[in-house]
């Protein structure tokens, strides 16, 4: 009994450690920003500051911002999973000289900062004339979120059985279509998985929309918590209403998903 209880509260101690930060972000985003700053850890807002988030819609530019991170974050979530269950295929189904090193080759991808990329790739974009372009953002989203997106994929590949394949060549499908029309939905889980790994990395991006980046209308979300900061004082209240807005898409994705991110991370982690 008394081991249960600590179990219990063990899991509810880290639950609630878990869940503090967004109800602070959500508590203060309704604060003025002259009570950000005292003792409490929580206050009650008395009244409620709605302004901070008409400020946050008007002012912040989030709807327009809004609009540009969703087109990036859907790109880059397409084209990470075509290319990365097409290279889990090739990796676990075929049989060639030097698979093996190819595919540890594109796992260390998983170990790159994508700070020690920044200069480099701006050279490029500007030099082929990408900079400042919706594809200045989704290129590095989906370079670096392939290594972990084949890994996951390849290991649960290995774990489903070979038949469905079998007679599917056996009926004249091509190597594409046996990809698109058997594999694809036999790999819902780890599909659902890596999108929702994609889009919390590419929507709460920060960096690489700062450095390449520089069009008033290709901004993304990141950009309307700046239009809040001033060189002697910032906005805090307007600030706390725009990441509570930006947080809700990426935890209402996370809940509606939260089953199949578990199945296909745990078998990428047990086959892979």
């Amino acid at each position: 009994m008394l081991r249960k209880l600590g179990i219990w509260g063990t899991i509810a101690i880290i639950a609630v450690l878990q869940i503090f930060p967004l109800l602070w972000l959500f508590n203060f985003s309704f604060l003025p920003s002259s009570e950000f700053f005292g003792s409490s850890i929580l206050k009650w807002p008395d009244p409620f500051h709605w302004k901070n988030y008409s400020d946050a819609l008007t002012h912040g530019k989030v709807p327009q911002f809004f609009l540009n991170s969703v087109l990036v974050t859907a790109v880059t979530i397409v084209m990470t999973t075509l290319i990365s269950i097409f290279m889990a295929y090739a990796f676990t189904r075929m049989y060639w000289k030097w698979r093996g090193v190819v595919l540890g080759i594109i796992l260390i991808g998983m170990i790159i900062p994508v700070q020690t990329t920044l200069l480099a790739n701006f050279l490029i974009f500007k030099n082929i004339g990408l900079l400042d372009t919706y594809w200045s953002l989704i290129l590095p989203g989906i370079a670096f979120n392939i290594p972990i997106s084949t890994f996951i994929l390849t290991g649960f590949l290995v774990s489903l059985p070979r038949e469905m394949e079998e007679v599917a060549v056996i009926d004249g499908l091509n190597i594409f279509g046996l990809v698109m029309k058997v594999v694809i939905p036999l790999c819902k889980p780890a599909i659902a998985a890596i999108s929702v790994m994609v889009f919390l990395a590419s929507w709460s991006d920060y960096i690489n929309p700062l450095t390449f980046i520089s069009s008033e209308s290709l901004k993304t979300l990141p950009f309307s918590i700046i239009q809040f900061q001033g060189q002697y004082s910032s906005n805090y209240g307007a600030q706390f209403a725009v990441l509570t807005l930006i947080s809700i898409p990426s935890v209402a994705i996370y809940l509606l998903f939260s089953e199949q991110i578990t199945k296909g991370i745990m078998a990428g982690a047990v086959k892979g």
